[in-house]
């Protein structure tokens, strides 16, 4: 249970991915991210604000987690710069499938005695959805996703889109939360928070992730869009009308 002096163990999960602007290659087959921006996830971001927002209503400490080569410190050390306490990186740049990832995420929270995961809802480039429930049945703990609000008064309470409205659940841990864009405002790292960052050490966990049961073929870009059609004068209205109906399934 989540109560006034409890002291709680929190992870938050972080992942590198392309920033949504770049402009995406294929090289070989592959995906060539050798000239494009990584950030962190969007959704990401919430997850990590209401990590925060969870330490500072109860206690605690918040460390971001991530998986990847040296290249993904750079998430980590934007988590640190707006509030987190410990950053550690799961050093692996192999493919994972989900299954094999899961697995080593669940080891590394069951190892290191945390309570809460929170991690976003999706990531923007695979956007699976699967993480923050996969890593749940791993541990045996309970999972809410879509959560877009988090109250930590008389324990933990969430709120999830349902049909026709919002779904108020009371959750206790240990549980994943899986985070969406709500009504929170992330924060921005402050110039002590960015100079913290710069200096913070990264705690680097070796891992040996299981082989993958999913292979990678190829990759390709989608097909381009067809050229737009474009239409003048009260004398097209027919033919307009006709093509929403027809083509464009809109009407």
């Amino acid at each position: 249970m989540f109560i006034g002096d409890t002291m709680v163990k929190i992870a938050v999960l972080v992942k590198q991915v392309p920033d949504t602007n770049s402009k995406i290659q294929i090289s070989n087959d592959r995906v060539d991210l050798s000239s494009v921006k990584m950030v962190m996830s969007p959704f990401d971001e919430f997850a990590v604000e209401n990590a925060l927002l969870h330490k500072e209503a109860v206690g605690g400490t918040v460390t971001a987690i991530t998986v990847g080569g040296n290249s993904a410190d750079k998430v980590l050390k934007d988590a640190k710069a707006i509030g987190v306490d410990e950053i550690v990186r799961l050093d692996c740049t192999e493919y994972m499938d989900s299954n094999a990832f899961q697995t080593v995420i669940s080891g590394v929270i069951s190892q290191d005695g945390y309570e809460v995961v929170y991690c976003g809802k999706s990531s923007a480039d695979t956007g699976s959805g699967s993480t923050g429930p996969g890593v749940a049945e791993k541990l045996g703990w309970a999972s809410v996703s879509n959560v877009t609000d988090i109250q930590f008064t008389d324990g933990m309470t969430v709120t999830v889109p349902a049909e026709g409205g919002n779904a108020i659940i009371n959750v206790s841990a240990p549980l994943v939360v899986s985070c969406d864009k709500g009504s929170i405002k992330v924060r921005k790292p402050n110039v002590k928070g960015i100079m913290m960052a710069k200096r913070a050490q990264v705690d680097v966990k070796s891992v040996n992730p299981n082989p993958s049961n999913v292979t990678v073929v190829s990759q390709t870009m989608p097909a381009e869009k067809p050229a737009g059609k474009k239409f003048e004068g009260g004398q097209s209205a027919e033919t307009v009308v006709q093509l929403l109906r027809e083509e464009a399934n809109i009407i």
